[in-house]
């Protein structure tokens, strides 16, 4: 707890709040403009099955990179500031270090899910959704951005751990908003490869199309695919501490 209370104190000049909501604004205000017009052109499809399912779309796009600017930022500050020595040279084992980074940078990305979440009910409640039917659809959309931020939190913190240059874990983090926008289009299998699919894969709606009248449907989400990026997370996380705490400071 020492460790992650470092790492927050750390970052209070760092203005991370700052570029979470700034992040969050912009993806917001595109969802909700989205939301708008499509409720402006098709009234039937109010309700929530719409505005979660752009959410997590957007969330696929957006997400990635913040998650890729919030580890860098935690990350950088080691490097810039060349305090690898000092910090082994008081028994603080690398992989405590490691520890409390990804900690931190969950918490700050869990901060973001519970502002957007608490934004969606808000845009919801302005337009009489019933509440009735929230809850069923929240909790597994959150749960599946949470986790998903979870692995793609894992892949990022070692990458800008393992590599000065920041600038190739933001490139990755852009590669992965790529992806995670357009995910729905490669096909299932290798759409489970990448881990940035899996805002869009673990959402309880999803869209259907049928006589060129496009429909939002739910869905159950299931066991399998939590249960691979479970994996999945660990494994990086894993071999991601494992090649930090072997390098060489």
């Amino acid at each position: 707890m020492s460790m992650l209370g470092l790492e927050f104190y750390k970052l209070r000049r760092r203005r991370l709040f700052l570029m979470i909501a700034l992040f969050l604004s912009v993806e917001l205000a595109w969802i909700f403009l989205s939301t708008s017009i499509s409720l402006s052109r098709n009234p039937d499809l109010a309700g929530w099955e719409g505005l979660i399912m752009t959410t997590a779309s957007m969330n696929g796009l957006f997400l990635p990179i913040l998650s890729a600017v919030v580890v860098s930022r935690i990350c950088d500050m080691e490097h810039k500031g060349c305090t690898w020595k000092l910090l082994l040279s008081v028994s603080v084992t690398r992989g405590k270090i490691y520890a409390a980074k990804y900690f931190c940078a969950s918490a700050l990305m869990l901060l973001a899910i519970l502002l957007e979440s608490a934004a969606i009910i808000g845009f919801g409640m302005m337009h009489q959704f019933q509440l009735s039917t929230l809850f069923p659809l929240l909790m597994p959309f959150m749960g599946g951005a949470i986790l998903t931020n979870q692995v793609v939190i894992a892949l990022q913190q070692w990458l800008s751990l393992s590599v000065k240059n920041q600038a190739f874990s933001l490139c990755l983090g852009m590669i992965g908003g790529f992806i995670g926008m357009t995910a729905q289009l490669f096909p299932a299998m290798v759409r489970h490869i990448f881990v940035w699919s899996y805002y869009t894969g673990l959402c309880p709606v999803t869209y259907d199309y049928s006589d060129s009248i496009m429909t939002f449907v739910t869905r159950p989400v299931g066991f399998m695919l939590p249960g691979i990026l479970v994996i999945m997370g660990i494994v990086i996380y894993i071999i991601g501490s494992f090649h930090v705490s072997r390098q060489e400071v």
